[in-house]
């Protein structure tokens, strides 16, 4: 063979050793191929598919107790006590009226009410007192209470105050009635009540009334 031959038959041989290395073995064939980064990607590409949205819960029906009230239905405070918003102050229609001596020498007198009628009411502040034909009122004499702390008296109930006359100074006149009405904190208008009150001394700034009280003692010592 020439050497020509030769070299040609080792190149075919060396040129089939190289092209069985660099294929696929049977293993590799068993395997199967690994997974190309183009289908790794298109695989974690898809989109899962979107959850249910649950059902929005129902709401709590609104609670019809009103702010403030007890579910008994109480409106009263929280010793349990009704509001007292019906009663309304006493008028000279709601009570009768009397006026007793009470202090001879100073000619002092004791006012008296007393619910005649069938609710409560309320005895608002001092009670207004004229003398008989004399024109003015009697000027007030310590602090009443305000309207939601006055006196409510019920039915048969009775309020006193105390109507503080003077000694006879020379500057005044006596007189044998006077007359009442009460204060409402309003422009009701009411019927005076009367009463008599002999020799009763009436001088400027002398006579003073005290307001409304549940009691005799009291209504004289203000």
């Amino acid at each position: 063979m020439s050497t020509v031959r030769r070299a040609v038959v080792v190149l075919t041989v060396v040129s089939a050793f190289a092209l069985t290395a660099c294929g696929p073995t049977e293993d590799d064939a068993a395997g199967g191929a690994p997974a190309t980064p183009a289908a790794s990607a298109s695989k974690s590409s898809k989109p899962s598919a979107p959850s249910k949205p649950s059902a929005p819960s129902k709401p709590s029906a609104p609670s019809t107790t009103p702010s403030g009230a007890s579910a008994g239905g109480s409106s009263g405070g929280d010793d349990g006590s009704s509001a007292d918003y019906d009663v309304f102050p006493c008028s000279t229609y709601d009570v009768t009226f009397t006026a007793s001596l009470a202090e001879p020498t100073t000619s002092s007198y004791l006012l008296k009410i007393t619910n005649k009628g069938t609710k409560a009411c309320r005895a608002l502040g001092h009670p207004i007192v004229t003398f008989g034909d004399l024109d003015g009122q009697a000027t007030e004499r310590g602090a009443a209470p305000g309207i939601e702390d006055a006196l409510r008296l019920e039915p048969g109930e009775t309020a006193y105050a105390g109507l503080m006359g003077g000694a006879d100074d020379g500057k005044g006149t006596t007189v044998n009635s006077i007359a009442m009405t009460m204060n409402t904190e309003s422009d009701l208008e009411q019927t005076p009540l009367t009463a008599t009150t002999p020799a009763l001394y009436v001088s400027p700034d002398v006579n003073s009334v005290t307001p409304w009280v549940n009691n005799a003692e009291d209504a004289l010592s203000l």
